[in-house]
């Protein structure tokens, strides 16, 4: 039995957004282009916008300030490692930063363990929505993004981590 995926674009400050979702509903994931590992879409996909308003909407509203945590159904698949670190992702406040440290202790892992998390972070398939964008390097500095490091600048800048050039 074939799984229909859904899937659609969506503009935004940062690029186009390409979403897809499962029959359910939820969300798969959430890529920009030149993202590496991002989905293309397939001819056995189904483009519909349908799925997706509410997604457009709670976009829309993060970038024009009037919304500062999503809620959308998620369904992101992962190995247990990387489930647990994406969830902690989903504790990291608008506004706030985590080292990739913070993360592996929240998840309970050792210090060891940060490169791991750090690949898993790497490996977000929800960009914005579950915010990688929001973990740096332990010394403050903006490491690596998977959406590229100037939508990272752009997204800190957006919820105040970064002052406005």
């Amino acid at each position: 039995m074939t799984t229909t995926t859904y899937w659609t674009r969506v503009d935004s400050p940062v690029g186009p957004l390409l979403l897809t979702a499962s029959p359910a509903g939820e969300l798969t994931s959430l890529t920009v282009p030149g993202q590496k590992k991002a989905p293309v879409p397939r001819d056995d996909w189904a483009r519909d916008p349908g799925p997706f308003r509410e997604a457009e909407r709670q976009l829309a509203a993060y970038f024009t300030g009037d919304l500062k945590e999503f809620s959308l159904p998620l369904r992101a698949a992962g190995s247990p490692f990387r489930e647990k670190v994406w969830a902690a992702l989903d504790d990291v406040p608008y506004g706030g930063t985590v080292s990739y440290g913070e993360i592996a202790a929240r998840i309970g892992a050792p210090r060891a363990a940060v490169r791991a998390v750090g690949g898993a972070i790497g490996a977000n398939p929800l960009l914005i929505l579950r915010p990688c964008h929001r973990v740096i390097g332990a010394d403050g500095s903006l490491t690596g993004y998977a959406g590229g490091l100037e939508r990272k600048v752009r997204l800190l800048t957006h919820e105040g981590v970064l002052p406005r050039p």
